[in-house]
């Protein structure tokens, strides 16, 4: 019996040094390919500009500067919106907000539905049953639709915002995340930790969460990019960052009227959220190829050990 348990436990730590290793693999691998690479550049210029562009405008976003839809110019770059502001300027200014929201986010709809997730697959039979029912429900209500719900009952504030997008998150993250956990909840040193006694949320924090990395971090990619996409979708429609904020979504939806008379009000912050929206996917698609083979690398390095310490028994 105790060889049995000491097994066990070079079981569970042999596993758990190599998950640790893993997400550091899975982000080297996937940057060293030509795919990561190009998702990772068109990311970082893209969070860059949000990031040190209010530092970097050359008029404050709200002031009005010249005529409404003036043309690009020397002074103005790329020109100016409906009410004569330098588009440049508020282009600058509107991003950080837009990705600071859809990170806060993205990282509590995954918390929550890898929690959800892992919960129902370990614990199984009633609970999971009730967990997933209730996801279902969440997810008859397609993300923007539920999105524009809840704030349009309680109105456009920011923490409301980023609360409606991670509960859209969180069902979607859940039925990931427990169809993965089902099979990990299943393995022998989740097993044999189990039988030593370890409490069910040591297992879980131990055991189980570090073999769901890989999968996490596809799903906070892809969850990344579905936030940003629907908190620049409210605000076009007026339920988000309010006038006279500068916002991505919001400069599109004021300036539409004018697209003949100054394309670039509209187009600059298109473009923008284009080419996040596309890096971010070309990342994550080269993480997911990278997770693979990471994954069964680090398979294979602990078998072998446990092949070996199995044998001297």
């Amino acid at each position: 019996m105790t060889s049995n348990a000491s097994l066990a436990v070079q079981r569970s730590a042999g596993r758990g040094r190599a998950r640790r290793r893993e997400w550091m693999a899975v982000l080297g691998r996937a940057v060293r390919t030509g795919r990561g690479a190009t998702g990772l550049a068109i990311v970082g210029v893209v969070v860059l500009i949000a990031a040190i562009g209010p530092a970097l405008a050359p008029y404050p976003s709200t002031a009005f500067v010249t005529a409404p839809f003036a043309n690009p110019s020397l002074k103005f770059p790329l020109g100016a919106d409906t009410l004569g502001r330098d588009v440049l300027s508020r282009t600058l200014a509107g991003g950080w907000q837009l990705l600071l929201m859809a990170a806060v986010a993205t990282v509590l709809g995954v918390a929550a539905g890898a929690i959800i997730g892992v919960a129902a697959a370990y614990f199984g039979g009633r609970w999971d049953g009730l967990m997933m029912r209730a996801v279902d429900v969440i997810l008859a209500f397609p993300q923007l639709v539920f999105a524009l719900l809840l704030v349009s009952i309680l109105g456009p504030r920011i923490w409301l915002i980023v609360l409606a997008v991670a509960i859209s998150h969180a069902p979607q993250v859940a039925r990931v995340t427990r169809a993965a956990a089902l099979d990990v909840c299943e393995r022998d040193f989740v097993r044999a930790a189990q039988i030593l006694g370890m409490p069910a949320r040591k297992v879980i924090r131990r055991e189980v969460l570090p073999n769901l990395t890989s999968v996490l971090m596809v799903e906070l990619g892809l969850r990344l990019t579905y936030s940003i996409l629907v908190i620049a979708g409210l605000s076009f429609l007026g339920f988000g960052l309010q006038p006279p904020t500068a916002s991505w979504g919001l400069m599109i939806n004021e300036n539409r009227i004018g697209l003949v008379a100054n394309p670039w009000a509209v187009l600059a912050p298109t473009l923008l959220i284009a080419a996040l929206t596309i890096g971010m996917n070309t990342l994550t698609d080269a993480i997911a190829r990278a997770s693979l083979g990471v994954g069964r690398q680090a398979d294979d390095a602990v078998l072998p050990g446990l092949v070996v310490a199995g044998a001297g028994q």
